[in-house]
């Protein structure tokens, strides 16, 4: 029997039936998730956030603890509430987590937590979606916003021997602090800003030897240069032709950057927003130009593979770390969730997001699965309001209003 009401957040049990009450399902609590339920609920919709983990803000939760927004505190608050001054310019991931809390605290939204939604299906009746969740349960709602993640599930790419390989290898999703490599040699392979960061991260935090692996040369900017955040930069030239902001980029890049071709980082061949647009934001300087020209920070060839406890790199030099920490990247996996809908690319990626729907399921929506050189939450609460309005508009959802106070 399918349970068309949101599932309780004080029991587990399915209620019953009643197809007057059909929410809008928002599957996961991380910002995403959190600012489109209150644009709904500032539309007077209902809005349900199902979130599989304990607590809002799961993925921020694991972050390495360093970590910073690279986005200004004043263009990174969601809908309906600003980021608190105190949280200083660039906000820490500890403070990145208060704001969530505060930000569903502050706004009421109706989340229920330990509730994972394993496959969207059309209702049978046509006019919604069912959701199979944890539990058995069957959910119906009028329209649902999937924001499970950009990063979601963590991908380790399957190099040769790496099955075989008995040296110490995690994901970076795994790392916390440089505490446990002080006085080690660790190799960390990948140099977006997630390697590059722990990379500084290890060498301030004294590890014996740090190298980086570098399989395409990023783009390095500076993440503020007299007062300018580069977030401001990439706002402007948001809807610029990608031909023209390559070409702008160039000649500021040379006047920000140094050369740091003699240490193995030489400028890319390929344009800064073309890069974007192929799903490589650049990398913000946090100390990693520093590290490399000093040499604390050695950049070396990309890893090809594992062979009789070293690793292999792509110039044929072996070396042996005492760790390798894989700054790799992660995969949006929803094949399983709405793989079957045919709303997917083949990279795994929603066809369209925002407050678009896809051509053959109107009311599924996708927020957050791009990587925007504007900034993150920004793009997250620009769509979540279109997207609350999307919904409102469409007299077909029969979504369920909230109670008038």
């Amino acid at each position: 029997m399918a349970d068309s009401t949101a599932p309780s957040p004080a029991s587990a049990s399915p209620a019953e039936p009643n197809h007057t009450d059909r929410p809008v399902y928002v599957i996961g609590g991380g910002p995403g998730g959190l600012a489109a339920a209150y644009a709904l609920r500032a539309q007077g919709l209902r809005a349900v956030v199902l979130e599989k983990s304990d607590r809002v803000g799961a993925s921020w939760r694991r972050h390495y603890d360093r970590l910073h927004l690279h986005t200004t505190r004043r263009l990174s608050g969601l809908p309906g509430l600003a980021m608190p001054r105190r949280f200083g310019r660039w906000v820490s991931r500890d403070d990145v987590v208060r704001y969530l809390e505060k930000y569903a605290e502050y706004h009421e939204l109706e989340i229920v937590t330990g509730v994972e939604v394993s496959r969207i299906e059309r209702s049978p009746d046509g006019t919604g979606w069912l959701l199979h969740a944890t539990g058995g349960r069957e959910l119906t709602g009028a329209a649902v916003i999937v924001a499970t993640g950009y990063n979601h599930t963590p991908h380790v790419p399957d190099w040769p021997g790496r099955d075989t390989y008995t040296g110490e290898l995690l994901h970076a999703g795994e790392y916390r602090n440089p505490e446990p490599y002080a006085g080690r040699d660790v190799l960390v392979v990948g140099v977006g800003n997630t390697g590059a960061e722990i990379a500084v991260d290890l060498v301030e935090g004294g590890a014996s030897r740090v190298r980086l692996s570098v399989r395409t040369v990023p783009h390095i900017v500076r993440r503020s240069t007299a007062g300018w955040a580069a977030q401001y930069t990439g706002v402007l030239v948001r809807r610029l032709p990608v031909s023209l902001v390559d070409r702008l980029a160039g000649p500021m890049a040379k006047l920000s950057v140094p050369d740091l071709s003699a240490h193995g980082l030489p400028r890319p061949d390929t344009g800064l927003y073309t890069r974007v647009n192929e799903g490589s934001i650049p990398v913000q300087d946090v100390g990693l130009i520093d590290a490399v020209r000093k040499g604390t920070v050695e950049v070396v060839a990309a890893v090809e593979g594992f062979d009789d406890g070293k690793v292999v790199l792509a110039d044929g030099t072996r070396v042996e770390p005492d760790a390798v920490i894989a700054a790799t990247g992660y995969a949006r996996a929803l094949e399983g969730l709405v793989g079957h809908l045919d709303v997917l690319d083949a990279r795994g990626r929603p066809v369209v997001h925002g407050a678009r729907c896809p051509d053959n399921a109107p009311g599924l929506f996708f927020s957050g699965f791009t990587n925007p050189i504007s900034g993150m939450f920004r793009e997250l609460a620009i769509d979540a309001e279109k997207i609350a309005k999307a919904v409102a508009k469409d007299g077909s959802r029969q979504v369920s209003r909230l109670p008038v106070t």
